[in-house]
């Protein structure tokens, strides 16, 4: 049996033999590497579970120890004497005006007492009539269905602190309690306090580094509703889902990206604390055994592929010659000399192809001589003639008698597309030298946005404002079309409504600025700088910013050049920096250089 799975592999060709080879070393490694990863990441998770387990640790105790700090205050209004007094008297009165004034000396108390504390929004005070009495950083009105919740969490603790959840109209949490009469122990009723916890302020201070670290921290309560989230985007999170235990850890996914989550209970409250994670933040340690691994297959495999050419060298050298040979006859190369290789080759396969070749490309570069050399002379005459036919005056000619076509036939939009067109087409070419003015610029621009307007109508809105005295200033021919075109492109294409282009002009000492604004999407940061540096793919066969910024600065230096500013969302504004001289400029330049 391995005598004939022997013969089986000896029979095979050659590449089947590599691929045979190739597999099974890359299987051997593959296991290798996998065990080692596998190791490593569970390793790794115990890590990430210590260090996670420590931090949400440190962290619920901050917090619960701030929301005992609120429940110590709550306890010190409840029992402060001055409150009861005061609760008792407007209890007791029905004196608008003494409840007036009663209520003011109440609020200075709850001021005195801790009432602009940082966590602190409001304390709220009321009597058996629920008549409210609050001071604070902010106070609001609470909803009755509210106010309803807490007297029943307070009644139900008969004098103790309970919490009341955060809701839609109130973010903070309620530390909650009955006052009661201590002085003369009749325990007596005498109303209800609220202490309204800012537990975002809270947490975020106290976890402030996990967000640096892009880590979620979450609070739920006993009945899973969320206290507090530092990550908007994480969303459907709840204990529930992954809890097993009072603490512990998962590898979960979440919207197609992998997170590390740890959990914690806490007897204090019945709250439930969470730290998510993303899992490739915690990979540095694997994806550096991963590297060791890779860098220690590759160099094996390059050992394997070394050995393995040395081997089939035989085999493979005179078919790769045949190919090289082939491809020089794809250049059209077809009376190169071999004479030199034939004694390297035996009289096998590859030497008979050697042979054979060389005999069929003879045949075929006398055929060539005779008759596809001469084709490719008529077809390069017959294309040079057509050619030298299509030139400018010819393209004038047409457009112009298109133009009175139109006219003519009463088509004033498709003359005055000709027209402009025309004119763009003679600019472009007949402009001779480096610079023009400013005001033939301009009209370069008026003719192409008069062309653009036929095509979006009502949502191009082309505005200038350029003062005359300006008009005859000299500047570098092509450097504010391309830019208008590229607000078109890149502003009114990309965007639904109208787009506003405006092209201004202001002086600056000796220099003028030259700006081409648009109210479009505008661009990202990054794309932003891809942009000044060069480092982008530019939509089209146009001019792009960086080739008119670059002879910007060959004609006057590099203090001039162009400048972009943009915001996502609010518009782009390109603006040209040039000397107010420009072509005395250039010349003073040429001339020192």
């Amino acid at each position: 049996m391995i005598r004939k799975i022997r013969q089986i592999y000896m029979d095979l060709r050659l590449k089947y033999k590599m691929v045979i080879l190739t597999s099974l070393v890359l299987l051997a490694f593959s296991i290798g590497g996998l065990s080692i990863l596998q190791y490593a990441f569970q390793k790794y998770n115990n890590e990430i579970y210590r260090q996670s387990a420590q931090a949400i640790q440190v962290s619920t105790n901050s917090v619960e120890a701030e929301l005992k700090k609120m429940e110590r205050l709550s306890y010190q209004i409840s029992t402060d004497m001055y409150v009861q007094a005061y609760l008792q008297e407007l209890n007791n009165t029905d004196s608008n005006y003494n409840k007036f004034t009663i209520g003011m000396e109440l609020r200075k108390r709850l001021i005195s007492i801790g009432a602009l504390n940082k966590y602190v929004q409001s304390m709220q005070v009321y009597d058996r009539n629920d008549k409210e009495y609050a001071s604070g950083n902010l106070i609001i009105k609470l909803s009755k269905d509210r106010l309803n919740t807490m007297k029943e969490n307070a009644a139900e603790e008969e004098g103790g602190v309970s919490w009341v959840s955060s809701s839609e109209e109130d973010p903070t949490l309620i530390a909650t309690r009955e006052v009661r009469e201590y002085m003369d122990f009749s325990f007596e009723q005498l109303g209800t306090i609220g202490v309204r916890v800012d537990i975002q302020e809270i947490v975020h201070d106290l976890t402030n580094n996990l967000e640096e670290q892009k880590t979620s921290f979450l609070i739920f309560d006993s009945e899973d509703r969320r206290i507090f989230s530092n990550n908007s985007q994480v969303e459907n999170i709840y204990p529930s889902q992954y809890k097993q235990g009072e603490q512990g850890y998962q590898i979960v996914k979440y919207k197609g990206e992998r997170f590390f989550l740890t959990y914690s209970d806490e007897n204090h409250l019945g709250w439930t604390y969470m730290i998510l994670t993303p899992y490739n933040n915690l990979f540095n340690v694997i994806t550096q055994t991963r590297t060791a691994v890779f860098l220690t297959y590759f160099g094996l495999f390059l050992l394997m592929i070394f050995l393995g050419s040395k081997f089939t060298g035989t085999i493979v050298n005179p078919i790769e010659s045949l190919n090289r040979k082939m491809k020089k006859v794809q250049t059209g190369k077809f009376d190169y000399d071999d004479s030199d290789l034939k004694p390297k080759y035996p009289r096998d396969e590859a030497g008979q192809m050697h042979e054979n070749f060389q005999i069929m490309m003879q045949q075929i570069n006398d055929l060539i001589v005779e008759n596809y050399k001469k084709q490719l002379l008529i077809k390069e005459s017959e294309y040079k003639t057509l050619q030298a036919q299509v030139n400018p005056h010819f393209l004038y000619n047409t457009l112009e008698s298109i133009n009175w076509s139109a006219k003519i036939a009463g088509e004033k939009k498709i003359s005055q597309m000709a027209e402009s067109l025309g004119y763009v087409l003679r600019a472009s070419i007949n402009m001779k030298g480096a610079f023009v003015t400013l005001a033939e610029e301009v009209a370069i621009v008026e003719h192409y946005i008069t062309i653009q307007s036929f095509r979006f109508e009502e949502r191009l809105d082309f505005r200038k404002n350029i003062p005359p005295k300006y008009d005859e200033v000299l500047i570098p021919k092509s450097i504010i079309q391309p830019i208008v075109e590229n607000s078109i492109r890149y502003g009114l294409q990309e965007m639904i409504g109208v787009c506003t282009i405006k092209v201004e002009v202001e002086e600056i000492n000796e220099d003028l600025l030259i700006s081409v604004s648009d109210n479009g999407p505008g661009m990202e940061e990054d794309y932003l700088n891809k942009i000044m540096t060069g480092d982008y793919q530019p939509k089209g066969t146009g001019i792009g910013l960086k080739n008119i910024e670059e002879r910007i600065k060959i004609l006057f230096g590099e203090s001039y050049g162009i400048y972009i500013e943009s915001v996502e969302n609010q518009g782009t504004k390109v603006i040209i920096k040039v000397p107010k001289k420009g072509e005395t400029t250039y010349v003073q330049s040429v001339v020192s250089g």
